[in-house]
């Protein structure tokens, strides 16, 4: 597969490689994700049994999820095409002993090396930043097993999610580095589901997720109109 075929947007790449280094600084660039990994770990394992569990993190960045799930006993592969994004991953994960295998690779191009291979899929923050979220959706299709599960988070597409994930986040309250957004990639769930199923995968599961400033705490609701998690099996 050629860079030309890769669904990726080299700007979007350069900016994550640039913050690489404040990865694992929870005060740092990626403070919100360091807030918000006890939640996605929560509904996770509400869904899915981690122990023995063979996982492909999707855009696993510094490792942050990659390392809480294999704490929890899955047998964790992420991927991610920022280079400096994932030597720090490394990195971190040899000074914690996380057991991650870690690599530079098309989500597109892994589906075409190990259809059905993984358990349980996650690609969680990811969506909102590919030029064509659908290629990524079926390829995560193609890597889980029948009977396993495809777990996404990404941001809705409505004027809510426009002042609170962008001007809130980013402006107001700085919670996120100016620019880590383009709104005209958020993802409505009827859009994300859409994808799913022709795929040939059913929708289990749709969570909202919503921060409160004050406390400095996300937790689950019903409300989806900014984040949400949403749960795709395949069947068996």
């Amino acid at each position: 597969m050629s860079m030309n075929d890769v669904n990726v947007d080299p700007a979007e790449l350069k900016k994550f490689s640039d913050l690489a280094h404040r990865w694992w600084d929870p005060n740092g660039a990626f403070r919100p994700l360091h807030e918000l990994n006890p939640v996605r770990m929560g509904w996770i394992e509400r869904l899915v049994t981690l122990s023995d569990c063979s996982v492909l993190d999707v855009g696993c960045g510094g490792g942050i999820l990659s390392e809480a799930m294999s704490s929890k006993g899955a047998r964790v592969t992420g991927i991610d095409l920022a280079g400096k994004s994932l030597q720090v991953a490394r990195l971190h994960a040899l000074e914690s002993g996380a057991k991650v295998e870690y690599r530079a690779v098309p989500v597109e191009e892994l589906a075409q090396e190990r259809p059905a291979q993984f358990d349980l899929i996650t690609c969680m923050e990811m969506l909102e930043h590919v030029p064509d979220p659908a290629r990524t959706i079926a390829a995560c299709a193609q890597l889980v097993r029948p009977g396993g599960s495809v777990l996404f988070s990404t941001i809705n597409r409505n004027a809510k999610s426009f002042l609170l994930a962008i001007v809130g986040a980013e402006y107001v309250l700085g919670l996120l580095p100016r620019g880590t957004h383009e709104y005209a990639r958020f993802l409505r769930p009827s859009e994300l589901a859409r994808g799913a199923r022709a795929s040939g995968m059913e929708v289990s599961d749709l969570t909202g997720v919503r921060y409160n400033p004050l406390t400095q705490r996300f937790f689950l609701h019903h409300d989806t109109d900014v984040n949400y998690f949403m749960a795709c099996r395949r069947p068996s």
